[in-house]
């Protein structure tokens, strides 16, 4: 976008890889000049912002709080707050979490791209800060509650990522919101994917004949567990492909037929959806867009019902939906995947390319753009 305003993005903190990062590296496409402002910016776990000017906040300067979000937490207001963006013509914050409370000036355009009401407060506290705390900190609890609701009227304008997240800032924050879906790169994943089909080795890691596939940050809700103890019990292969903050506890869980790899390249990633029985999704996701990833490469999705996966996916087509996160309604979807693995396999491969298609760069490019104006 060539434009003589200056534009800054605002992002809870830079410290990993997913699918939000992909929104990102969209943004500095569109705004290439443009800083990202954030709480936290850990290089070495954020190799993908290493050409982006990424101005971090005084939290970075703490070694021991910035890396951990249960000390960094009481900080974060603070830390958005305290950005200067009074140069800026145009802000866009995207966020699960804080970026939201940063303070414009008059006359500058604050468009905020919810991820989801800020998780740890509304929707998993229990999965984030023990019961302890929050008893011993309650009168701190419930303000940051109040603040939470109170900095979400500073943007001039929200968007949600998907509609279950529209549903939930109508739900907390009382504002309703337009859905703009996050950008999926169908050129550069058809390349992937041609390149992958013409020759790859995947050599240097064990891939069973037959598996099932997780792709998702290791966190307590993303339900991994779940899983890992389903498929213990039915002695079926299971990849998990990612890291976080459960890994040590998940493969500990794990029995044989479980497969740990992480930091692997795009192009080993379309290799195992490409090979996959199918991917398997048990979490409630604000969109999914590992989904997008699986369809695209031919890998049907099995994924909890209640979820934004449920608006990427072409039931009995491109994948299939369980209603509880429980390992018998997981084990009631494999079993119905059984039945007709070959046939879903079979349209994933002739329908999810176009699928897929429907969330191309293009549409929130210009989407955003209008938005913008």
């Amino acid at each position: 976008m060539k434009t003589s305003k200056k534009v800054a993005i605002v992002y809870d903190w830079v410290d990993k890889w997913g699918g939000v990062e992909r929104v990102l590296l969209a943004l500095h496409t569109l705004f290439p000049k443009a800083p990202v402002f954030t709480s936290y910016y850990d290089k070495n776990k954020a190799i993908w912002a290493k050409h982006i000017n990424v101005i971090p906040s005084f939290i970075n300067q703490l070694p021991i709080v910035k890396s951990n979000r249960v000390l960094s937490f009481p900080l974060f207001p603070f830390a958005f707050e305290s950005f200067d963006l009074s140069q800026y013509d145009i802000v866009i914050s995207v966020t699960s979490s804080f970026a939201k409370s940063i303070i414009t000036k008059p006359g500058t355009l604050h468009v905020c791209y919810v991820l989801t009401p800020t998780r740890y407060l509304w929707i998993y506290p229990e999965n984030y800060i023990p019961l302890v705390f929050r008893s011993l900190f309650l009168p701190f609890w419930n303000y940051i509650r109040e603040w939470d609701k109170l900095v979400s009227n500073r943007p001039d304008r929200l968007i949600s990522l998907s509609k279950i997240v529209a549903s939930r800032v109508q739900d907390i924050y009382d504002k309703k919101t337009e859905v703009l879906y996050p950008p999926f790169d169908t050129a550069y994943w058809k390349n992937i994917k041609n390149e992958v089909n013409a020759s790859f080795n995947f050599s240097k890691y064990f891939i069973p004949k037959s598996y099932f596939l997780v792709v998702s940050r290791l966190e307590k809700y993303k339900k991994i567990d779940l899983l890992i103890k389903t498929f213990n019990i039915i002695k079926k292969d299971l990849i998990v492909v990612g890291k976080g903050s459960q890994m040590h506890r998940l493969r500990h869980l794990a029995g044989d037929t479980i497969h740990f790899l992480e930091d692997i390249s795009d192009k080993e990633l379309a290799f195992l959806y490409m090979n996959a029985q199918a991917l398997i999704m048990p979490q409630e996701e604000d969109f999914g867009y590992v989904a997008l990833e699986a369809q695209f490469m031919g890998c049907p999705v099995l994924s909890y019902r209640k979820s934004g996966v449920s608006e990427i996916i072409k039931e009995n087509k491109t994948g299939l939906f369980f209603s509880q996160q429980s390992i018998s309604s997981i084990r009631e979807v494999l079993e119905r995947f059984d039945q007709i693995s070959y046939n879903l396999k079979g349209a994933t491969v002739m329908q999810g390319e176009e699928v897929s298609a429907q969330f191309d760069t293009s549409f929130f490019r210009s989407r955003l753009l209008h938005i913008l104006q």
